[in-house]
């Protein structure tokens, strides 16, 4: 079992054709991941060879799902053109759309978001700003190393890249069953909310990480879901307790106005809601660790 994404997942990459598309494409081909095509208009009917894989280059989203059964698209677009390849997707109705890009205009962002709601959320949108998705030993759609951990009953959304990579390893020896990295962007598709909704329902989750980070009100509204709705052991991170006010940090969307969006504010949200939540990335492993150890 897995969130979003298993062995059976179809993968289309938009951009692969590029030097980072290139790169990671062959990244997922050896963790497994079912690549069955890319998309760029300009090179549509040639193909790849990624050591000895041959993935054929289609003009469109469509064509590539018509042609493969595609199902996922993971998205290495610049910024520029991200909003178009995104709205292709969605018009495609590709289930999932994986934006891994960076700098992305929050305006573009947020129509593609509207846009993706208006059509009746058929398009999963996990980003953008993100690093992906993976379900260890069956799946790897985005840019987080596939050699860090192992399948097991941890399940893991983080805003944070470096600090998804970092929890992943902290607890290498008892594994994922699913890590999502929702990006950090002021506008983003998937939640930490609709994640934390997945890995409750998810049977082969036993514990639930969560890695937040200053700026906004997700991580307090994640907390009074938590509180409702999850059943589940939830031990939280979140990041930035030093940042100074007003001053946008790292993520577009990481930016402290006044007592709002605060570390401590979601600290304490969180563990209003029950939560245990951890000074640090390796305190709140430790954390994970003692409640499976119970």
């Amino acid at each position: 079992m897995a969130i979003f994404l298993n062995k059976d997942s179809k993968v289309i990459v938009q951009g692969m054709t590029g030097a980072t598309g290139m790169k990671h494409t062959k990244l997922m081909l050896a963790d497994g991941t079912n690549i069955v095509g890319g998309v760029n208009p300009r090179k549509a009917g040639t193909s790849v060879d990624f050591d000895g894989t041959e993935i054929p280059v289609f003009g469109t989203v469509a064509e590539a799902i018509e042609k493969t059964g595609a199902n996922v698209s993971v998205l290495f677009v610049p910024p520029a053109f991200a909003k178009a390849a995104v709205v292709e997707a969605i018009d495609a109705e590709i289930p999932l759309a994986v934006v891994i890009t960076e700098g992305i205009a929050v305006h573009d962002s947020a129509a593609f978001y509207a846009y993706a709601v208006s059509q009746g959320n058929k398009t999963r949108i996990i980003g953008p700003n993100c690093p992906g998705l993976i379900t260890p030993g069956q799946s790897n759609a985005g840019i987080i190393p596939g050699d860090i951990t192992k399948p097991g009953r941890i399940g893991l959304v983080s805003k944070s890249g470096t600090l998804t990579y970092q929890m992943m390893y902290e607890l290498r020896d008892i594994g994922f069953s699913s890590a999502v990295g929702i990006g950090g962007d002021p506008v983003i598709g998937t939640t930490h909310i609709d994640a934390l909704a997945a890995f409750e329902a998810d049977p082969d989750t036993d514990l639930i990480v969560m890695i937040g980070e200053i700026g906004g009100d997700a991580e307090e509204r994640a907390a009074a879901f938590i509180k409702d709705n999850v059943k589940k052991p939830v031990v939280g991170y979140v990041a930035g307790f030093t940042a100074p006010e007003g001053k946008t940090m790292g993520h577009a969307g990481a930016i402290v106005s006044g007592s709002s969006g605060t570390a401590a504010a979601k600290q304490e949200a969180l563990e209003a809601a029950g939560v245990k939540v951890g000074k640090t990335p390796t305190e709140t492993a430790k954390l994970a660790r003692a409640i499976l150890g119970s």
